[in-house]
């Protein structure tokens, strides 16, 4: 049950490839919302579409079974309400996997939070914020989530296809390590076709 509970918050945080045991509780804390980038007059329609997970970078993430840790891609779907309906595509036992939530909009256009909270089992805060992005191109979102008393955050940074320049990867990088995290920390999802280019 607790093993359960675990692999669902950490799906939550988009980690949907790896196994629990390389997700850890970790020492760096997590940074101010205020110290995080919001992109400047969000475009909420330009946003949503598909867009494939080229980097990730958090707090909680352990690397070193970075080769088996594939890409999967994330669709926000806008509703009437301007709130996403958010589903992540990947592969899990040669099967294809479908996560479904919903980011509800704040007071700050591009910040985010979970629809529904309760049902999302030890998950008592859940905050998206889009840092920066072209729409067309690139994009890198921050999740800061608090899921039985403890503080997780990540960084993802999205293409709208699998390739992004090797300078917004560095860029990338060198954001996730202004905030306390190494290489250890950071994953570069190896490209695949299945599941994600079916849709």
């Amino acid at each position: 049950m607790a093993r359960g509970i675990l692999c669902l918050g950490l799906v939550l945080l988009g980690a949907l490839q790896a196994p629990a045991q390389d997700f850890l509780i970790s020492p760096i804390p997590v940074p101010l919302l205020d110290s995080i980038p919001l992109q400047p007059d969000f475009q909420e329609d330009q946003f949503q579409g598909k867009w494939y997970v080229i980097g990730i970078a958090g707090n909680s993430i352990n690397a070193t079974r970075r080769a088996r840790f594939k890409m999967y891609t994330t669709t926000y779907e806008l509703k009437d309400d301007h709130s996403y309906n958010v589903t992540s595509t990947l592969i899990r036992n040669e099967s294809c996997d479908h996560w479904i939530r919903t980011f509800v909009p704040s007071l700050l256009p591009g910040q985010f939070t979970l629809g529904n909270i309760k049902s999302h089992v030890g998950v008592q805060n859940y905050t998206v914020r889009v840092m920066m992005t072209n729409y067309n191109q690139f994009a890198m979102v921050f999740f800061k989530k608090v899921h039985d008393n403890h503080e997780f955050f990540k960084i993802t940074l999205y293409g709208r296809t699998k390739q992004l320049s090797t300078d917004l990867k560095k860029y990338f990088t060198r954001f996730a390590k202004s905030l306390g995290l190494t290489n250890n920390h950071i994953i570069f999802p190896i490209p695949i076709d299945e599941c994600i280019d079916d849709e």
